[in-house]
């Protein structure tokens, strides 16, 4: 183990800077003893206490009961409500703090014509109100430890944040009073009242600079209980070696929409509808809200979601267009719409939705088109202006995380044609992907979008332009074509930083010319009839445009990812497809747990297991039940670490809530961290995005394509060994489930024989039990014509999704050469022949590591340079080469560890984990 030590060695000032001192996420479970009558008790326990606890309750009452007694020598974290039983304060310092009851809007009691106490906003806290008693809700934002008798709390409202200080003082603030603030947990919302002052120092990290609160009182209104993938002070403050990635912050939307730049971004888009109705209500519009059911696309094409109408076809409105114009035909010759708009596109790019929030507009005119072009553009500098205005401080705070210049236009706004856009590329040298130059009858693509805006702006200096007179191959049906060149349309795009923002322009108000380009389109008129009606009855000219308001939003304010505009973002990943429930054992689904009794073990592996779980039954795991769904985890107490091997034995729908119940009870009754080890993508994605997990992976596991019969594909080295085998005389029998006691005993002699060859110190998951939970397991046995046996594998079931396991493949000494590829072959085809579609050799060595969730570069580097010491030293990727004869493709699997749950005790815990000897402990 010198290599392990050296490496310990070396790398433990690194390895100890993992954590952020910053989170907190699994520090705030109340211990048992003083949880609230609203407060789920503590679920689940070791397996034995959970099944007598069930087998008693669950036959006498419909309920699942409580969760076993604690454990005595356990050694829980204290909670906050802990500082407020049994301390010595008097009453006349306690009243300065505590816990409020459940606010349920009960009546104050007050003498009469007495006037209810103000609450303050923090926004109204301003240097000139310095000595004004306040009285204030807020979020706890963080809180900063100074000494015993002193802390700061940063208090959170919407945008605004201020620093609170809180120190003992004799009569008034006690240290008790202090350590209660200190143990307060960010998002925990409290009632506070003091003294508001001006600031001893600058405040450099909350919103006000220049006061701050001295805290006289400070009461707790709703305390945060369940663990958070991040916080809103930890989102706010990242760097770029401890960022959170946006599927973390959009995971978990309602925390981001917590973070002042979140609240900015939606204050300026609150802005942005109030400019468009302000600008359009002075212009006499009427403001309409029109059906987002339809019988027919508005835009024709495939990107249209249909819908099953009591039995007939509709679908959701692509654009309110068909809608605003059959209010121009029915004479109310100015509308507009803010409103959802929906769009069946298959993209993924932060440049895409498949939902957002449109603002449309429509008129008549009288002469041209340009005069609903120059209105929209008003309305747009209307809107522009506005913003840069009234909502300065939330444009300065979203520049912390999303720099940029405010946007440059002039007065009077450059317009070019679509053309003239084309020559301005192609005499910059301009080449779309197919190297030709740009055409003037051909859509812009994105990337030569974003070019003409960079050489837009060089030549005329402004972010904000009109393009004019788009080709028809570029625009929907209803587009008015160009009088002159019908290759070109009435119509028109403003651009933006350079990008689209809006599309607009005239529409055709002639019946036939309509119903013409319907035909053109493939359209049937029949299912618009209602709009063709309204050209029917005759409709005066109009015009008109659609906004994007989540891309308007987005392109001001450069946020990069229309997802940060959007309140709950809509694309095509939303909703996820529940995963089909494919169980080997039905009956004992964690979904639907048969009260009274827990599932069977082997069945639950079998049910939802991949490899590392087929170790469950091993003597070095604990196992936790949850009493609710009977759902199980494999534990191994260790240097205070509980290392957690393979993925909650449930639904993958249930692995928040169990992992949540383990990590609580964990805490609550054995005072461990955990550690997981070995476990899958998805379950990795929930401790990463939902509960703060740092993780990595250095394992991968080894999977065989048994539908793509990849274990067929072998190299001639691995069949020429096969026929030698075969040449020897020996053969390979499949016993099933059941083997005779003869044959039994046979092997735990040759086990023996093959354990008592190994040299060096050995790495392993699981123990040498063939004869444990033989009904999923299946026995390929190879021996000689005399009986003696050269080498065995073992198949075991595990979820139907992976298929089998190559649990063991033992390769006896002095058998014959190729016997064990032989036998893992024949058990492979076996495997197929039975119709599992994938097999596992389980975990091997990756040859790099890759970082998960929470890790930053330089840690990542400390971890990596660690990881390839100790696989040097203990020879960890010896059975990878074996494997890969069959074909095998790697599957990441990961190691995950809460916030300080790692450092140098945890890399050791991981490591005696691993070996071949008995290193774990009670703690």
């Amino acid at each position: 183990m010198s290599g392990v030590k050296a490496a310990l060695k070396n790398l433990k000032g690194s390895i100890s800077g993992i954590s952020s001192p910053k989170r907190d996420h699994l520090d705030i479970i109340p211990t048992r003893s003083h949880r609230t009558s609203t407060e789920s008790p503590v679920r689940g326990g070791d397996e034995k206490d959970v099944q007598a606890k069930l087998s008693s309750t669950e036959k006498l009452v419909d309920d699942y009961g409580s969760d076993s007694d604690s454990n005595p020598d356990a050694a829980p974290a204290k909670h906050i409500e802990d500082f407020l039983v049994n301390n010595d304060d008097p009453p006349e310092i306690r009243r300065h703090y505590g816990k409020l009851p459940l606010m349920q809007s009960i009546p104050p009691v007050r003498k009469e014509h007495e006037k209810l106490e103000h609450r303050w906003h923090l926004d109204e806290m301003t240097p000139e109100r310095a000595g004004q008693l306040v009285t204030f809700r807020g979020r706890v934002h963080v809180v900063r430890h100074m000494s015993a008798k002193m802390c700061f709390i940063v208090f959170r409202e919407g945008i605004t944040t201020i620093q609170g200080v809180l120190r003992a003082k004799d009569g008034e603030v006690s240290e008790n009073m202090v350590r209660f603030a200190e143990h307060m947990r960010p998002g925990t919302m409290v009632l506070t009242k003091g003294l508001l002052r001006q600031a001893e120092k600058r405040v450099k990290l909350t919103s006000a600079h220049d006061i701050e609160i001295e805290i006289t009182d400070l009461h707790l209104e709703t305390a945060r209980t369940v663990p958070v993938p991040f916080s809103v002070y930890e989102a706010e403050e990242q760097t770029e070696e401890h960022k959170i990635a946006d599927r973390v912050r959009l995971a978990n939307r309602i925390l981001d929409l917590r973070t002042p730049t979140s609240q900015a971004i939606f204050r300026v888009q609150s802005g942005v509808c109030h400019f468009f109705r302000d600008f359009l209500d002075i212009q006499r519009f009427i403001e309409i809200h029109t059906p987002k059911l339809q019988g027919g696309a508005t835009e024709g094409g495939s990107e249209v979601f249909k819908l099953n109408y009591f039995g007939r076809p509709a679908f959701l409105a692509q654009s309110p267009q068909l809608a605003k114009q059959m209010c121009i035909s029915a004479d109310f010759q100015k509308v507009y719409e803010i409103g959802p708009v929906f769009r069946a596109e298959n993209s993924n790019t932060p440049r895409h939705l498949t939902e957002y929030t449109g603002l449309d507009i429509e008129m008549a005119i009288d002469v041209h088109y340009h005069e609903a072009m120059y209105t929209i553009d008003g309305a747009l500098k209307h809107i522009f202006k506005g913003i840069y205005q009234r909502y300065r401080p939330e444009i300065e705070t979203l520049k912390h995380h999303f720099p940029s210049e405010d946007m440059v236009f002039p007065e009077e706004t450059v317009r070019i044609t679509f053309a003239q856009g084309a020559q301005i590329l192609n005499e910059s040298g301009w080449k779309n992907d197919d190297g030709q130059g740009q055409s003037e009858y051909e859509d812009l693509s994105t990337r030569a979008e974003r070019e003409l805006g960079r050489l837009v702006k060089e030549k005329f200096n402004t972010d904000y332009y009109i393009l004019d007179k788009f080709p028809a191959s570029a625009r929907p049906f209803y587009t008015m074509p160009d009088p002159e060149n019908p290759q070109l349309t009435n119509s028109f795009d403003f651009m933006v930083r350079g990008q689209e923002i809006l599309s607009g322009g005239q529409r055709i108000h002639d019946y036939e010319l309509l119903k013409t380009n319907l035909d053109k389109a493939g359209m049937d008129p029949e299912t618009l009839k209602e709009y063709m009606d309204g050209f029917a009855y005759v409709a005066p000219p109009h015009a008109g445009a659609g906004i994007g308001l989540e891309r308007l939003t987005s392109l001001i304010l450069e946020l990069g990812n229309l997802r940060y505009a959007s309140l709950f973002h809509r694309d095509p990943k939303s909703f996820p497809q529940p995963p089909k429930s494919e169980l080997r054992h039905p009956e004992d689904s964690t979904l639907t747990r048969e009260k009274g009794k827990l599932q069977p073990l082997e069945n639950l592996v079998a049910n939802y297991g991949d490899s590392t779980n087929t170790s469950f039954m091993d003597d070095r795991f604990k196992i936790w039940r949850d009493d609710k769904t009977g759902a199980a985890i494999a534990y191994t107490p260790i240097h205070g670490r509980a290392i957690c091997a393979g993925d909650p034995l449930c639904d993958t729908r249930q692995y928040q809530d169990v992992a949540e119940a383990f990590i609580s009870w964990l805490r609550e009754h054995k005072g461990l961290k955990p550690i997981w080890v070995l476990i899958g993508t998805p379950f990795e994605e929930v401790l990463g995005e939902r509960l703060g997990f740092r993780s990595f992976s250095v394992a991968v596991e080894q999977r065989v394509d048994l539908e793509r019969h990849a274990h067929l594909q072998i190299d001639k080295d691995v069949e020429r060994k096969i026929r030698h085998a075969q040449n020897e005389g020996v053969e390979v029998t499949d016993h099933g489930n059941k083997i005779s006691e003869e044959l039994k005993s046979k092997i735990d002699q040759r086990i023996k024989e093959w354990q008592a060859g190994r040299k060096g110190e050995q790495v392993h998951l699981s123990e040498i039990t063939p004869w444990v939970d033989q009904t999923h397991r299946q026995y390929f046995v190879a021996q000689d014509k005399e009986g003696r046996v050269h080498s065995m594998v073992v198949l075991a079931q595990l979820a139907m999704k992976h298929g089998v396991q190559v649990k063991w493949a033992l390769d006896f000494p002095d058998s014959a050469n190729g016997t064990i590829e032989m036998t893992v072959q024949e058990a492979l085809k076996a495997a197929a022949t039975a119709g599992n579609k994938e097999a596992t050799f389980g975990g091997g060595a990756a040859a790099d590591l890759k970082v998960g969730h929470h890790v930053g570069n330089a840690k990542a580097t400390s971890l990596s340079k660690m990881y390839h010491q100790i696989t040097r030293s203990m020879h960890l990727d010896n059975k990878t080469g074996f494997r890969a004869k069959f074909n095998t493709w790697n599957d990441p699997v990961y190691m995950a560890y809460p916030a300080k749950g790692l450092g140098q005790k945890g890399i050791r815990a991981i490591i005696d984990f691993f070996r071949d000897e008995d290193s774990s402990d009670t703690k």
